[in-house]
C-alpha cells in the first residue's frame, strides 16, 4: 500500500464507461472554482494502463481459503491461504502460488457448480497505487480488473483523483493524478479494447503494465499494444515461460518496445560477471569457456534462460541442440557451438528451496569453466543466502574465482517498474539476448 499522504479531490465513484471524461472533466473544472483551496495541477508525464488480473486471489476465496480483499498484494494473509491451499491438495509448501499450485487451483475450481462461482471478497483493485509509482506523477492510472465467478454483465467503470503530498511542492500546488478502474470479466474486457486506449492521454508517453502472460491473439491485448509505447511484463509470473518468451520474440520481431521487469533482477549477476573478466589475463580466457552451469529456484525458468541467452549472446554462442533429462532437478542440457569453432555446454538445474523468496526462479548459483585445464577463466557465483556448496562441488574449486552476488535493494515489482518507466526506450542488449533465448526453446520444440 502507498504510505505517502493523498489529499482527495475525488473518491471513486461509480459511473458508465461512456461518461468517463465527462466525469473526470467536472473533477477538474469543480476544483478550479473552489475558493481557498491549493491549486491542483495535473500530472502531464504519462498515462498507463495495468492489467492486474490477480486470479489466484479470487481462485484462493472461491474455494474457501482467504477472505482478505483482491487487492494484488503479496501480503501475510495471502501467504496464509496460499499455505492453507498447498497443505490441503498435498502440494508442496512454500506459500507461493508457483506453477503447480496454480494448475492444482485452477482445476478444484473447474470442478464447482456455477452457482459455487462466487466469493463475498472486497475487490480493492485500482484503489491504490505503490508509492514507487505515485511519485513518478502519472497523469492517468487505468485499471482492469478482470472477474472470475460471475456473469459477463458488461464492464463497469469508477473514476477517482488523488493527489499524493511530495515533500517539496511547488508553490504550494498539488500534482495530481486520474484513477479510472475498469471491472468485468475477460471477456466483457476484451470488447472495450478501443475504449480502454482512447483513454491514454495523446501527447503523453503511454505505458502497459501487463500482469499477466502476453496473448498476442487477445483482442484487447492487441489494442494496447498498438497504441503503447512500451508494453510491460514481469516474467515471474509466467506459468509456462518458455512457451511465454516465444510470444515475446514475436513482439520484438514486430518491432513491439518490450520490456521485461525480471530481466532487470538479473543485474547485479551480469555486472559480477563482466568484473570476474575484467583483468587482462582473464578477459583473454573467455573464449576458453566451454561449459556453463546456472542454478535457479524450481517453478520458474525465466531467469536462468534470459541469463544464459545473455552471455551466449555476448560471445556469439549459436544453439546448436537441447535436451532434457529431468530428474530432482529439473535439468536442462543445451548445447552451442562458439565463434571459434568450439563446442559448449550448458546445464540449467531447477533447486527445490525451502525458504524462497516472493520472486519464483531466482538465480541461485552460476559456474563458467573450461575443458582446458590452462584456461584462467574458472568462476563461481552464487547467491548469499544459498552459498556456494553445489557449484563448489566436484574439484577444482579452489583454481575459481569465487563471489557472492547480493541482490539489489528491492526487487519487487513496484519499484522495478518505477526505474522502467525513467527508461522506457527499447533495451538491444535485452532483446540480443531474446533471440538466443527464442533460438534454444525453439530447437526444444524441435522447430
Amino acid at each position: 500500500m502507498t504510505t505517502t499522504p493523498l489529499v482527495t479531490l475525488q473518491k471513486p465513484k461509480d459511473i458508465s464507461p461512456s461518461e468517463i471524461e465527462a466525469e473526470l472533466s467536472q473533477i477538474w473544472h469543480s476544483q478550479n472554482v473552489e475558493k481557498g483551496a491549493p491549486a491542483a495541477i495535473r500530472a502531464s508525464t504519462f498515462s498507463m494502463v495495468v492489467y492486474e488480473p490477480e486470479e489466484f486471489q479470487q481462485l484462493l476465496a472461491i474455494l474457501g481459503f482467504y477472505d482478505g480483499p483482491i487487492d494484488g498484494f503479496h501480503g501475510g494473509d495471502t501467504k496464509d491461504a496460499v499455505l492453507k491451499a498447498q497443505k490441503a491438495y498435498g502440494l508442496r509448501m512454500t506459500g507461493r502460488v508457483d506453477t503447480e499450485t496454480l494448475a492444482r487451483l485452477r482445476e478444484e475450481v473447474a470442478k464447482l457448480p456455477p452457482e459455487k462461482l462466487t466469493f463475498a471478497n472486497s475487490d480493492q483493485r485500482g484503489y491504490t497505487l505503490s508509492e514507487a509509482i505515485s511519485v513518478q506523477n502519472p497523469c492517468r492510472i487505468i485499471t482492469l480488473s478482470p472477474t472470475l465467478g460471475h456473469d459477463d454483465e458488461g464492464v463497469t467503470a469508477q473514476v477517482s483523483a488523488y493527489c499524493p503530498i511530495q515533500k517539496t511542492t511547488s508553490g504550494g500546488s498539488l500534482i495530481c493524478c486520474e484513477y479510472i478502474t475498469l471491472r468485468g470479466t475477460k471477456a466483457a474486457l476484451n470488447r472495450v479494447g478501443s475504449t480502454v486506449a482512447a483513454l491514454l492521454i495523446p501527447g503523453l508517453p503511454k505505458f502497459v503494465w501487463w500482469k499477466a502472460t502476453p496473448n498476442p491473439e487477445q483482442d484487447l491485448f492487441k489494442k494496447l499494444k498498438e497504441s503503447c509505447n512500451c508494453i510491460i511484463l514481469d516474467s515471474s509470473y509466467f506459468s509456462d515461460p518458455e512457451s511465454e518468451f516465444l510470444k515475446i520474440q514475436e513482439l520484438i520481431e514486430a518491432e513491439t518496445s518490450v520490456a521485461d521487469l525480471n530481466w532487470h533482477r538479473l543485474s547485479a549477476w551480469q555486472e559480477l560477471t563482466a568484473s570476474a573478466f575484467d583483468p587482462p589475463e582473464r578477459r583473454s580466457a573467455l573464449g576458453d569457456v566451454d561449459r556453463i552451469s546456472i542454478d535457479y529456484e524450481k517453478g520458474n525458468a525465466a531467469q536462468a534462460l534470459m541469463f544464459l541467452g545473455w552471455f551466449a549472446s555476448r560471445l556469439d554462442w549459436e544453439p546448436v541442440s537441447y535436451q532434457e533429462e529431468g530428474g530432482d532437478y529439473d535439468l536442462k542440457h543445451i548445447q552451442f557451438k562458439g565463434s571459434n569453432g568450439i563446442t559448449i555446454q550448458a546445464e540449467l538445474a531447477a533447486i527445490p528451496t525451502a525458504d524462497a523468496g516472493e520472486i519464483i526462479g531466482d538465480l541461485i548459483g552460476l559456474r563458467l569453466d573450461s575443458t582446458n585445464l590452462n584456461a584462467n577463466c574458472c568462476t563461481i557465483l552464487c547467491s548469499e543466502t544459498t552459498g556456494c556448496m553445489r557449484m563448489e562441488a566436484g574439484g577444482s574449486a579452489q583454481s575459481c574465482r569465487t563471489e557472492q552476488v547480493t541482490a539489489t535493494n528491492d526487487q519487487k515489482a513496484e519499484f522495478l517498474l518505477s526505474q522502467q518507466l525513467q527508461r522506457w526506450g527499447r533495451d538491444p542488449l535485452y532483446e540480443e539476448s531474446m533471440d538466443v533465448v527464442a533460438k534454444i526453446l525453439k530447437l526444444m520444440q524441435g522447430r
